[in-house]
């Protein structure tokens, strides 16, 4: 329950649910086995999910049309990363080589954008106008056939796609106030529709393919909290300084289990 609070509080102002990193917490701490991993994220996300979206809708953040282009594009690509899952993917040697290769990049993109978004507006005003002026926002097709794309990745890895879909959209000019509750909701439906898909196939294949009902739920608990807490705090909170702290933590995550892997 504190892993799971302390992951929500610092992902869900930026749209995270945490899963990302809960992920090898559950590997190298808790011993989860693969590829029951990825549905014990799944289920986290399920759990976790509420609190920030409540907060967000009582603020009104969930109006407007892009939380629903997501959610109808990332629920079809989770159910394809699931089976691709279980059926692909059982190694948890090739399982942490993939982990190593969605964080590093992930983490160098989320803090080079971030340096270079500063530096920018330490420059001129020109400079700034024309940054924005080449910022354009993604077409609803795009966006579209980009949820699908995360979902199947957000299927495979257990992290229901928000953590992909959030960076790439505010990368595309959006703000991180109108894409982080969008991607949240997509997460927390995917994971729902992600979470069954894997009970179900573990009815039919053999080794551990059914969530960890146990620490899934306790890790939500803390999650429902601590993205209750991270959603009320976002306002406050400076974003470049979370985008720093998420991108430097999926480098060094990431690096971790490529160096385990190569040994």
């Amino acid at each position: 329950m504190i892993v799971g609070a302390l992951i929500s509080v610092v992902t869900a102002p930026v749209g995270v649910s945490g899963a990302v990193f809960l992920l090898p917490v559950q590997l190298s701490l808790f011993g989860v086995p693969s590829p029951a991993v990825t549905p014990t994220n799944l289920l986290y996300n399920v759990v976790a999910g509420p609190g920030a979206l409540w907060r967000y809708r009582r603020d009104g953040a969930l109006r407007g049309p892009l939380a629903r282009r997501l959610v109808l594009g990332t629920v079809p690509g989770v159910v394809i990363g699931a089976v691709i899952r279980v059926f692909a993917l059982p190694s948890p040697t090739v399982f942490r080589l993939l982990i190593a290769a969605l964080l590093v990049p992930l983490g160098l993109w989320l803090c080079a954008r971030t340096l270079w978004q500063g530096s920018l507006r330490r420059g001129s005003s020109q400079q700034d106008s024309q940054q924005n002026r080449a910022h354009v926002e993604p077409s609803g097709r795009t966006v579209s056939g980009l949820a699908l794309a995360v979902g199947v990745i957000g299927g495979v890895y257990g992290i229901g796609g928000g953590s992909l879909l959030g960076p790439i959209l505010v990368g595309r000019g959006m703000p991180v106030g109108r894409v982080a509750p969008a991607a949240l909701a997509s997460t927390f439906v995917t994971s729902l529709v992600g979470a069954a898909t894997f009970a179900l196939l573990g009815l039919v294949s053999p080794g551990d393919v059914a969530p960890d009902w146990s620490l899934g739920l306790a890790c939500g608990l803390g999650g429902l909290v601590g993205g209750y807490l991270g959603a009320r705090l976002q306002p406050r909170l400076p974003e470049a300084a979370l985008r720093l702290t998420l991108g430097t933590l999926a480098v060094a995550l990431g690096t971790l289990y490529a160096l385990q892997t190569l040994r």
